[in-house]
């Protein structure tokens, strides 16, 4: 063996055996994990546990009066009412409204598509506070300030969604359509029937990440209400946090009730939402 071969061979990054990559992903599992587990724990703690130095990782004595102070410090249940039609009108919009237009992008030959489709795209280079202001008076022109349908109204519609979906329309075979316009299906027919049922990876992927966006949107719903009857959990949440001082075990047990529906929703459909994220990345 000559000499270059053997430098060669001495210089090839070494892999990371079975052993060492399990445990490189337990390690970011363990750092990733961590301030879930913060927070549960300080969750249970007294205002003046929090406070020491150092720190203490367990709860001394476990306060579960924290989560029905929660109950008393804001409307909650309204809160959590107004989050979840937040989240599920601007979910189900976005997979009706981002499905049609990618299906028409993808599918349907018309003029100036590229060009039209290209228009889309560069609404994800503007900053999304950048739109608050025409948003806003969008919003105030409609009469619908300090309203629900006001959180998510803005939001119905996504030029990322529509991305995401015609990537996946693209990957599905063209057979399909072809076998469906032969027996008479117009376009509508053909997207209603054949091809968003095929495209179910993909609207669960746009479902789950639309879901987690709106659930966790604080910007927006802090500017277009006043109202606490209006908010939701986010902001409600948010104004658990005072300018001096902040009742860090009553936020805490707030924010794990509020992060519950959430985490529940992505473990059923976690799945679901890689494999609709592999297939629309599989075709340009």
């Amino acid at each position: 063996m000559s000499e270059h071969q053997t430098a060669g061979r001495r210089m090839r990054p070494r892999r990371l055996g079975p052993v060492g990559t399990q445990a490189f992903l337990v390690a970011g599992a363990v750092v990733l994990a961590g301030p879930f587990v913060w927070e549960i724990l300080t969750s249970f703690k007294s205002l003046t546990e929090i406070a020491q130095i150092p720190p203490t990782v367990l709860p001394a004595e476990w306060h579960f009066g924290n989560y029905a102070d929660v109950f008393q410090a804001l409307p909650f249940g309204t809160m959590f009412g107004n989050s979840i039609i937040n989240a599920l009108a601007r979910t189900t919009a976005q997979l009706l409204l981002c499905s049609m237009a990618a299906y028409a992008f993808a599918r349907i030959d018309f003029p100036g598509r590229k060009l039209l489709f290209a228009l889309f795209l560069s609404v994800l280079l503007v900053p999304a506070q950048l739109l608050v202001i025409p948003q806003y008076q969008i919003i105030q022109g409609m009469h619908l300030l300090n309203t629900v349908p006001a959180l998510f109204v803005p939001g119905m519609f996504s030029a990322f969604g529509t991305f995401l979906m015609r990537q996946f329309f693209l990957s599905l075979p063209a057979e399909l359509e072809e076998a469906a316009r032969l027996d008479g299906a117009n376009p509508w027919r053909i997207y209603w029937s054949i091809m968003l049922p095929l495209a179910r990876p993909g609207l669960m992927a746009l479902g789950i990440l639309t879901l987690l966006w709106s659930w966790n949107d604080l910007l927006w719903p802090l500017i277009v209400t006043t109202d606490t009857r209006k908010m939701p959990l986010s902001v409600g949440l948010a104004s658990l946090q005072g300018q001096y001082t902040t009742n860090y075990p009553v936020l805490m047990a707030g924010s794990l009730i509020a992060t519950l529906p959430v985490i529940v929703a992505f473990i059923i459909t976690q799945k679901h939402v890689v494999e609709g994220i592999a297939f629309s990345g599989s075709k340009g």
